[in-house]
């Protein structure tokens, strides 16, 4: 965008760009050969164990012999775009595309089984990580009509409970949700 040759002195190209005249002078540093070595053992580490963050990650490379603190390992981290997978515990985060619908069950009288059911989704920590628990319950009977658990929160283990509970129990009139982030509540739609 701004050229060094151009008849147009550098602070008049910058002023008509409205960039600061420092981007224009600004000259990328390339990484050292040291660092490369760095980012690659990062990178290794980080695949063997991607919840680890840049505290974990500084400590196992200072048990190799390793020197770089726990914030350089961090700025790596940043400049190549990982970041330590964990626990959330958001799972019901509304998904900022999807719509909201209003609630339509609020002055409803449930009487009977498969009137209404609900579906939802938790995480259950565990020693080592955590897993997601997906079920379908009867909201008349308070009866648990199928679940699942996984390990990562795809749709797949959600849409094979509720195919279970439809298979067991027949559809119901209102199948509930919450408006979760997770993706798989509104694909679920296709089995009613």
């Amino acid at each position: 965008m701004i050229n060094r040759t151009h008849a147009l002195s550098l602070v008049k190209q910058c002023r008509l760009l409205d960039v600061a005249r420092s981007t224009a002078y600004y000259r990328p540093v390339p990484l050292s050969a040291e660092e490369l070595v760095l980012m690659r053992r990062i990178d290794e580490l980080h695949l063997n164990h991607p919840f680890a963050g840049a505290r974990m990650l500084s400590k196992m490379l200072k048990r190799e012999g390793s020197l770089f603190g726990r914030r350089r390992v961090s700025t790596l981290m940043k400049r190549m775009g990982i970041h330590a997978i964990y626990r959330k515990p958001s799972t019901s985060k509304r998904y900022q595309a999807h719509p909201v619908y209003p609630y339509l069950l609020r002055n409803l009288s449930i009487t009977r089984s498969n009137h209404v059911w609900a579906a939802d989704i938790t995480y259950i920590p565990m020693k080592r990580g955590f897993v997601y628990l997906f079920a379908v319950i009867d909201w008349a009977s308070r009866r648990v009509l199928s679940w699942r658990l996984s390990n990562t929160l795809t749709t797949d283990f959600c849409i094979e409970a509720v195919q279970e509970a439809i298979n067991k129990h027949g559809k119901p009139d209102i199948f509930n949700t919450d408006q979760g982030c997770q993706g798989g509540f509104n694909r679920l739609s296709q089995h009613f």
